[in-house]
């Protein structure tokens, strides 16, 4: 037998590993469940009561949704949450901070960072968000890595992409291989992020909800990989897969469906919700399609509003849904849209030249996404006038029906619902305003631009109107509160 040479065997070394890391697949990341249990498992409508059980309100609902765009969407958000934390209310008689209020939080792509890290960390994101993300220059990093020879062997697998590598990268500096089983063991609001079902622009959100008609275990699921696929962004990152088993194990639909599928139902249902049932059927179908490949939650839901939007209007049509939920001790919906949307200027429309095909392609993909946020908050507004119209005509039939004007009141639920929209618009001064609209969106922001959009999400959220109103409304509710309490205790 001929020796091999001193450099052939070098080289062989070399490439033994990265060849059979090239031959080995992965186990499955979302393991197979044998039957559907709804009182276990990351889900909204479970978690939600726990929460309600601290100094948070149990009567008060309070959403935020933090949308897409990098780093400058995370730091945004992230100075949101660092002025709730400052802010003090004060709800049945004990003063508190305001982010104890918070019970749920969608997160899209760089949203989704803030949203998985506040509900795995708690209080410690306070101190360790800003050095192991915000600040660091994590696109350079990615980038290194892909480009690093260690990583080819991995990437020239079938079952590792780009999108994996960022995931495994995502957990060594934040989330430390914690699952969703890990955020069950949390008092922490309930975090929900999205991607874009690839083949049929559905959302994919990760929650045991969804991952039961799937038939798969989201408790096993790394939050670093959710993070990952909620920010694939297409072309840029890899599509993340996973295993779809649905149909075997019996998962049980949502409340609303038996009212909203319904061929006899006279009224027309809420078509988000009829939509979203289409969604539930082709996702159960395990046969036709066994892998679910999902990217970017932007392309479907850049703001992180569509499943609230969903749910509102699945409430509307189904008083199932609105009995499962028990929406009769609910008296205030608050939800908190903080969208970071940019706008680049450009100079394209002073040339009677065209832009060219890359900044072409860009642009036609981020407009339809941008005028799509926008509506989805004007929605949320109309969907809140909606209900007080509603209201007010079961009160005018009870008045009708001869009772007071106080007894009619009492006769009809009040419920008020809200909507505060924080985004870069609301700044006063053009010169700021196009500074931060001009931001990229990228994993890698300079320092002072991380402090600046910390300080403005706090900023405008202070000076809001909505809240302002919100908060004089608080303050006669708890007087009246207090005045009754009062004159209950002399009698």
């Amino acid at each position: 037998m001929t020796p091999i040479p001193t450099a052939s065997r070098r080289l062989l070394t070399a490439l033994v590993p990265l060849l059979l890391a090239a031959c080995t697949g992965m186990a499955p990341v979302n393991p197979p469940i044998d039957r559907a249990d709804p009182d276990t498992g990351y889900r909204t409508t479970r978690l939600l009561k726990p929460v309600t059980q601290r100094r948070n309100d149990p009567h008060t609902l309070v959403l935020l949704a933090f949308s897409g765009g990098g780093t400058r969407a995370a730091a945004l958000s992230y100075g949101v949450l660092e002025e709730l934390r400052r802010m003090q209310i004060t709800t049945n008689g004990v003063t508190h901070p305001a982010i104890e209020e918070v019970d749920l939080i969608t997160g899209v792509s760089g949203g989704s960072f803030t949203a998985l890290s506040y509900a795995l960390l708690g209080d410690r994101l306070f101190t360790e968000f800003e050095p192991r993300f915000l600040k660091r220059d994590v696109q350079g990093d990615l980038l290194r890595r892909a480009l690093s020879p260690r990583s080819w062997g991995k990437l020239a697998s079938a079952d590792y992409g780009r999108s994996e590598l960022a995931a495994d990268y995502y957990d060594e500096i934040l989330f430390q291989g914690a699952t969703f089983d890990d955020l069950m063991r949390q008092d922490t609001p309930i975090a929900v992020v999205t991607g874009t079902d690839l083949s049929t622009g559905a959302r994919f959100e990760f929650t045991q909800d969804h991952f039961d008609l799937m038939c798969s275990d989201l408790g096993k699921v790394r939050l670093a990989r959710a993070a990952a696929t909620s920010s694939a962004v297409p072309v840029v990152l890899t599509p993340v897969t996973y295993r779809n088993y649905g149909g075997r194990c019996n998962a049980q639909y949502p409340a609303w469906v038996q009212d909203v599928a319904r061929t006899d139902n006279p009224e027309r249902p809420a078509g988000r919700a009829l939509l979203r049932y289409r969604d539930i059927l082709a996702l159960e179908n395990s046969e036709r399609r066994p892998y679910i490949h999902v990217v970017d939650g932007g392309v479907s839901d850049n703001l992180g509003l569509r499943g609230m939007l969903e749910a509102f209007e699945e409430l509307e049509a189904s008083p199932k849904f609105q009995e499962s939920v028990n929406i009769q001790s609910l008296q205030h919906i608050i939800v908190l849209a903080v969208n970071s949307r940019s706008a680049p200027s450009t100079n394209w429309d002073r040339s009677p030249s065209p832009p060219g095909l890359v900044a072409e392609l860009l642009q036609s993909s981020s407009v339809p996404i941008d005028h799509f946020s926008y509506e989805s908050v004007e929605l949320l507004k109309d969907i809140a006038e909606r209900w007080a119209n509603r209201r007010k005509l079961l009160v005018a039939e009870a008045r009708l029906a001869g009772l007071s004007q106080a007894a009619a009141e009492d006769s009809v639920h009040r419920l008020t619902f809200d909507t505060i929209d924080i985004s870069f618009d609301a700044i006063a001064d053009e010169a700021e305003r196009d500074y931060f609209m001009n931001l990229p969106t990228s994993f890698s922001l300079p320092e002072d631009a991380v402090d600046r959009l910390r300080d403005l999400g706090g900023r405008l959220l202070r000076e809001s109107k909505k809240l302002r109103e919100m908060l004089r409304q608080l303050d006669a509710d708890n007087a009246a509160k207090a005045a009754t309490n009062a004159a209950d205790e002399r009698r």
